[in-house]
């Protein structure tokens, strides 16, 4: 599952978004103004942002210039506008927008180009087991290693555990984590993140010396970060 965050200020386009993304099993957050976006972005994460073009505050041009300026990850933009020239393309293209779709929206158009950009943007890999440092994960089973010493994990934890390791130095929101390892209807206690988060902390001894840390950043949420041992830096 991905989180995506769709901005228009047509609520019915919105509203098409959002019921289309849902059913392919994603997550999605909309908004009606630029500012709103920028303000969530400043403190939350997102996988993917669907732009309009014509907004009341920013265009969408604006929006995603402020995107290539100000956040660190890469992230995948796809701009939805009513703008169909050639140089108008070119100009969306250019401003840093990863694909641009034309209005209006078609519901099965719009899943393909959502699915081809995250096939580019976030391959899976190509075998079912991962390495990051010492610690070996197995995706099928969902197990984990650390120097091949087997460390039990409940499922959770280690859907959590492996979101920290593929997004490893990214700090991520605790909405992000919640909605991505807990699923789209998150009614949960928001010390369940925090429990968690202690328990693998815990389990998988996330310190300098075997390679990572975990940290919390207050008002915001967790980053895990690789740490090189002292003989190797």
């Amino acid at each position: 599952m991905i989180r995506i965050a769709a901005l228009d200020d047509d609520p019915h386009q919105l509203a098409l978004v959002k019921s289309t993304i849902e059913a392919m099993g994603h997550c999605v957050v909309t908004f009606e103004s630029a500012e709103a976006l920028l303000r969530q972005l400043r403190r939350d994460n997102f996988d993917v942002l669907l732009v309009d073009w014509e907004l009341p505050d920013l265009s969408g041009i604006e929006v995603i210039q402020w995107v290539r300026s100000n956040l660190e990850q890469a992230l995948p933009i796809i701009m939805l506008t009513h703008r169909n020239s050639e140089q108008d393309v070119v100009t969306g293209l250019s401003a840093g927008a990863d694909d641009y779709m034309h209005k209006p929206l078609r519901v099965e158009e719009l899943k393909a180009r959502i699915t081809a950009i995250c096939r580019r943007s976030y391959p899976k890999p190509a075998v079912r087991k991962t390495q990051f440092g010492s610690f070996a994960l197995d995706l099928d089973l969902k197990t984990i290693q650390f120097a091949g010493e087997a460390i039990t994990l409940k499922d959770r934890e280690f859907d959590l555990a492996l979101c920290l390791f593929r997004n490893l130095g990214r700090l991520l929101s605790r909405q992000y984590l919640m909605e991505t390892v807990w699923g789209l209807a998150v009614d949960i206690p928001t010390r369940t993140l925090d429990t968690h988060i202690s328990a693998l902390r815990s389990k998988l001894q996330l310190r300098p010396e075997r390679g990572f840390r975990l940290s919390a950043v207050y008002g915001h949420g967790y980053r895990l970060d690789e740490i090189l041992s002292p003989h190797l830096e």
